[in-house]
């Protein structure tokens, strides 16, 4: 019960059922491959007759199941966040439900499918799977509803020795060698490879996992996993991240039941051997050093680095540890993830800068809080007459404290330098939480908000043919710093809400018009994004209006910063060289050059060279 197009070839199929086959197929070697009548290709959907019990869930962020979402054909990571966060609103997780439900048609007797073009050959069993146009299938051991999406600009490959069940994989895929996957979602130009296991779990674009377990998890696009000795487990990771070997996340529960979570910002590194309990949360851009965390963390400072003092019984977190001494990687992944999305077919739009409205307002946030604990170190240490923390007699308030802290910093940055700079609700154990270097991430942050502020008004400017002057008179009276990451896209926290509400009262009623609205905010993203900037510029001015002056006058700061970055991405590379360790296994420098070519030819220091006369070109072109 089949139907074959021309020029097919097939060959030494035992049992070929209910498949509509495409023209220019090949087909050898199966053992059996069949589509049910009640074939469901990887959605969470139910046919006419079905109990609810057969529904297919998956549970990412939490093992016990709190968060489950229903997978269907083109659901993104977006679409999982909304679904597995906001579960506080009961109509809306109905909707969602009902909307995914009648997303298909409930009839039974859908027959399996293979695109033109296609290849499938040496399979031992494949069941109820639709197969794209283009699929090069080779070896798998099994395949059961499962939606391949492939073209013939974005082909799917499916490899030796994988077991898929109940899933959907995206355009431009590789899974190959041994992979074991269940109940998961692989976004476009994504990879599986050499016996990495994902279940229940949601992968974004452009990402790859090999030889490792992933289990109950949303992971926004730009995730790499590499190494066959790393966990992720419940966890929530906003993408552009990297996970070391023998690193990890999410093992350890500290509750009675399987339903701890760590939610990790974009930018999230956890190093060598370093290991996580739940619950924890991190900001954008943390790196943890090697070591076994005892408690869970609550890592509110971005662009930090997080290291164990065993000598001292501490643990110390170094603030805008990138900006300060690794520009280098910072610049480089956002160029990185940039260039490496091959993705033809685009339904997710992501933000790769390293500076955009999510990480500014963690940004804001951590000067309030360095500001805050450097006001009660001060105090507690005129107190005690030493500079170690002590328990607090009768403090200031916050807004006393934070002032307190910025007078410090700006006007005694030795005395700060001096005093034991306590974080606080940042592990849950007795021992202190020590801020390293104080004043010079204070200042950093400030020089990180000012450049994001100028770059992303000057872009907007550039892009759209506006005079400052213009842009400057329509600016809203006050605008929200509150941003959300859906998946990726940087949306403002109203617009969401805006969506959710749209969903609730029916005005939206499928998937497709939710895409359709996640498309809209990126029509819309370059101006939000520069009324977030002028908002961050009269954070750090305590102008309400910036003038045509101080715009001049922050356009040449922005020149300096420039200058720096592209100074520091040069001076953290030379490091390579100038370590006198790393020349120990070659002969000469020459040796050294030959095989790892001289830091003034690194392609990326040239990429900087270049996008710092850029920059300064567009500045010249927008000054007020």
């Amino acid at each position: 019960s089949c139907d074959i197009g021309e020029n097919c070839a097939i060959h030494d199929c035992a049992n070929l059922a209910h498949y509509i086959i495409g023209n220019r197929v090949i087909m050898s070697r199966i053992d059996e491959m069949s589509s049910s009548n009640h074939a469901k290709f990887g959605e969470g959907v139910l046919k006419e007759g079905e109990n609810e019990s057969v529904r297919i869930w998956i549970d990412p962020m939490n093992e016990a199941g709190g968060r489950s979402v229903l997978p269907f054909t083109d659901m993104i990571c977006a679409d999982a966040y909304l679904w597995a966060v906001y579960r506080d609103d009961a109509l809306l997780m109905e909707r969602l439900k009902e909307i995914t439900q009648n997303n298909v048609d409930p009839r039974r007797g859908a027959y399996g499918m293979v695109g033109d073009g296609s290849v499938i050959k040496s399979c031992q069993v494949i069941k109820d799977v639709l197969f794209g146009p283009s699929c090069y299938v080779k070896g798998a051991n099994k395949l059961k509803n499962l939606t391949i999406k492939s073209s013939d600009k974005e082909p799917s490959q499916i490899g030796e020795g994988v077991e898929l069940v109940n899933g959907i994989i995206g355009y431009g895929c590789h899974v190959f060698y041994g992979v074991k996957a269940v109940r998961f979602v692989l976004g476009n130009n994504s990879n599986l490879k050499y016996g990495a296991r994902l279940i229940h779990s949601i992968l974004g674009d452009n990402s790859t996992i090999s030889c490792c377990e992933v289990l109950n998890n949303l992971v926004f696009p730009g995730h790499e996993q590499h190494h066959n000795n790393s966990f992720l487990i419940a966890t929530l990771i906003m993408g552009q991240s990297n996970m070391a070997a023998g690193a990890t996340v999410g093992s350890n529960h500290n509750s009675r039941g399987n339903d701890g979570e760590i939610i990790a910002g974009r930018g999230f590194w956890p190093g060598l051997s370093s290991t996580l309990k739940h619950n924890c949360r991190f900001a954008s851009y943390t790196l943890l050093t090697k070591g076994s965390y005892p408690a869970e963390l609550n890592i509110m400072l971005p662009f930090a680095m997080v290291l164990e003092d065993h000598n001292n019984d501490q643990l110390h977190v170094m603030p805008a540890y990138y900006w300060l001494y690794n520009m280098y990687a910072l610049e480089r992944n956002s160029w990185k993830y940039r260039t490496r999305d091959k993705r033809k077919t685009i339904v997710q739009r992501i933000e790769t800068d390293f500076l955009a409205p999510d990480t500014v307002a963690e940004i804001v946030h951590a000067l309030a809080l360095l500001e805050r604990w450097t006001g009660k170190a001060w105090y507690r240490a005129q107190d005690t007459g030493s500079d170690q923390p002590a328990a607090a007699a009768q403090l200031p308030s916050d807004d006393q404290l934070e002032a307190k802290g910025r007078e410090l910093i700006v006007g005694s940055p030795e005395t700060v330098n001096a005093l034991f700079v306590e974080g606080e609700e940042m592990e849950r154990g007795k021992r202190p939480v020590r801020i390293l270097k104080v004043v010079k991430a204070w200042n950093a942050y400030r020089q990180m908000l000012a450049y994001y502020g100028v770059k992303s008004i000057a872009s907007y400017l550039t892009e759209y043919g506006i005079h400052y002057a213009y842009f400057n008179a329509q600016v809203p009276a006050k605008v929200s710093l509150s941003w959300v990451n859906m998946g990726g896209q940087l949306v403002p926290e109203d617009k969401v809400d805006g969506l959710r509400a749209s969903i609730r009262t029916g005005l939206i009623n499928s998937w497709t018009e939710v895409h359709e609205q996640y498309d809209a905010w990126w029509t819309m993203y370059q101006k939000d994004k520069a009324e977030n900037a002028y908002e961050i510029l009269r954070f750090l001015t305590g102008q309400s209006v910036i003038s045509a002056e101080l715009w001049n006058s922050l356009i040449e700061d922005a020149r300096k910063t420039r200058a720096y970055i592209e100074e520091q991405v040069y001076i953290t590379k030379a490091k390579d060289y100038t370590n006198s360790f790393r020349g120990i296994t070659y002969r000469n420098d020459a040796e050294r050059d030959a095989v790892l070519g001289k830091v003034e030819d690194n392609s990326f220091i040239k990429i900087a060279n270049k996008d710092t006369a850029a920059f300064n070109a567009m500045l010249d072109a927008v000054r007020g």
